[in-house]
């Protein structure tokens, strides 16, 4: 597995890179390089629990593959805006792409059905519900007919609010401007907390907060620390709602044009590694918010009759906005029953 980052180029660099380029036309290594099927993982986070799960991933891949398939990760977007990395791995010039479902809503309105708010109330029933097999089943048969084909689906973590103001109450989110996710849960759901909803992929959270063009962002504590957010806003409120999943998405063109046995080696992999990141998701988050006070950031909530208050707001926004489409409103009712059930026994 390669995971590439910016790098500058330096005289030692370019030394190596030639180096490297006259190892690969000896005898055998040429052929070996050129035989082994390249895999372009794209992801917009770094050094955060998608990342995480792509390592363990592309670890079992080049295993299962005894090296036929060869991965190279790209953190941080470098391939693109994330529409622009959802569109390389429909056309398959990326193999495969990592994102939040709901940024896919406009290839299927029930891209979007996990970002609920209320859907999920804790880490555990995250975990659990990505984990369900009809939930499954849902969410990664969803791109066949869009030149994508699922592979992984698992739980990041619950939203938080990163504000460049103080957000300590309902009354304190009237008026700002809040990047969002791109669907009408998260639109629907902040304008009735009297928020102005901005789109925005991840890239621009940074760029917008220390613009003026959004006064707040909906993320989590991940990617807050990861992306040195604190340098353009110094407060973080812990909202979390709704939840942040994380689907795979593998080029169809391209899993198609593999051997069965491959195919075989993605999807397994993809499995395992969505059963294996839940423990390292919850470490990583505990850290995250370490790091986030150790920054010097502020971390506040709401009180226990502010987040009742919140939850009664967005009670029945699931409902409202999946009742306008027949597809999305069946999904929701996969999702929420399954969610429903989870809770159920946790009791």
């Amino acid at each position: 597995m390669r995971i590439t980052q910016p790098l500058r180029i330096h005289a030692s660099v370019a030394l190596a890179a030639g180096a490297l380029a006259a190892w690969l036309m000896l005898p055998g290594q040429a052929a070996h390089a050129a035989d082994a099927i390249q895999m372009k993982i794209s992801v917009p986070t770094i050094h955060d629990i998608p990342n995480e799960w792509i390592a363990a991933f592309a670890a079992e891949v080049e295993k299962g593959s005894g090296g036929r398939i060869k991965t190279q990760v790209y953190p941080a977007s470098q391939l693109g805006s994330i529409p622009r990395q959802i569109e390389g791995t429909q056309f398959g010039s990326i193999q495969m792409e990592l994102v939040p479902p709901e940024f896919m809503v406009g290839l299927d309105t029930r891209f979007q059905v996990l970002a609920a708010p209320g859907l999920v109330n804790s880490d555990e029933q995250g975990q659990k519900l990505a984990l369900d097999p009809s939930v499954r089943k849902l969410m990664l048969g969803l791109g066949g007919d869009r030149g994508l084909h699922g592979v992984g689906l698992f739980f990041a973590e619950p939203d938080e609010l990163i504000s460049r103001t103080p957000i300590k109450t309902l009354a304190d989110m009237k008026g700002k401007k809040i990047r969002i996710f791109a669907s009408p849960f998260h639109t629907v759901a902040f304008e009735r907390l009297g928020m102005t909803p901005v789109a925005m992929t991840l890239g621009d959270v940074v760029p917008g907060l220390q613009e003026g063009t959004i006064d707040s962002a909906i993320t989590g504590i991940g990617p807050v620390v990861a992306f040195h957010m604190f340098d353009a806003a110094k407060y973080v409120t812990e909202i979390h709602q709704p939840a942040i999943f994380i689907i795979a998405e593998a080029s169809k063109k391209w899993f198609d044009g593999l051997p069965k046995d491959l195919q075989a080696v993605i999807d397994k992999a993809g499995d395992k590694a969505d059963h294996d990141i839940n423990p390292i998701g919850v470490k990583m988050i505990e850290e995250a918010t370490k790091a986030w006070k150790a920054q010097g950031g502020t971390l506040l909530e709401f009180s226990a009759d502010e987040r009742a208050k919140m939850m009664k707001i967005l009670g029945d926004v699931g409902t409202e906005v999946a009742s306008k489409n027949p597809g999305l409103a069946a999904a929701y009712k996969t999702v929420t029953d399954a969610a429903h059930t989870l809770s159920a026994s946790a009791k």
